[in-house]
């Protein structure tokens, strides 16, 4: 039986949101697991080979992100089942069907690991906002208020890795001569 074919194979069930948008949410759900069982790797990845000064906080806070994500991995999965689908939670299915680039294997500096992160952080977030939009056109809030949920704990990870990432951003604007950003906010809104 070719995935395909199981994807769209429903088992029987009392919930009342029609066959035809259940299979549509299943297939997003698995997008889903897919992709956050590999960014939950990606983390671990982080975890195991950062390096620097700031190998400790890093250390704990990629570990703390895999964690969390592994909470998320098991949610969506149940998700897919309670509405009667097959749930693809395999190394290999989240491999071929994840919306996320591949990690870098050869980066150790602790910097490179927080910027990597928040790129795919960053791509995970989008994907997890168009599915609220999706399953909310699709008439199930219940999986909406799933995705609602991991976004927000999605967005305030994405804000925690940005925050590493920022400082260097702003001492870099304080040395120029020329209008900064705030400056020309500032004036456009005046």
């Amino acid at each position: 039986m070719s995935d395909n074919t199981i994807s769209s194979r429903l088992f029987p069930t009392r919930i009342d949101i029609p066959a035809e948008a259940r299979v549509q949410i299943v297939v997003l759900l698995n997008q889903t697991l897919a992709a956050t069982s590999d960014l939950k790797t990606q983390a671990k990845q982080a975890h195991w080979n950062v390096k620097g000064t700031d190998f400790y906080q890093l250390h704990l806070l990629f570990d703390e992100l895999a964690g969390e994500l592994e909470q998320y991995i098991d949610m969506v999965a149940e998700r897919v089942t309670a509405l009667g689908g097959y749930a693809f939670g395999t190394a290999r299915a989240a491999a071929s069907n994840s919306i996320l680039p591949e990690y870098p294997l050869d980066i150790l500096d602790g910097k490179d690991h927080v910027t990597a992160l928040a790129d795919r952080f960053a791509l995970y977030a989008k994907h997890l906002r168009e599915a609220i939009a999706k399953t909310d056109e699709l008439d199930d809030l219940d999986t909406a208020d799933l995705y609602t949920e991991i976004s927000r704990t999605i967005d305030k990870r994405l804000w925690f890795l940005e925050a590493h990432l920022q400082v260097a951003e702003i001492n870099a604007e304080n040395g120029k001569t020329d209008t900064t950003k705030t400056q020309k906010i500032a004036a456009a809104v005046r």
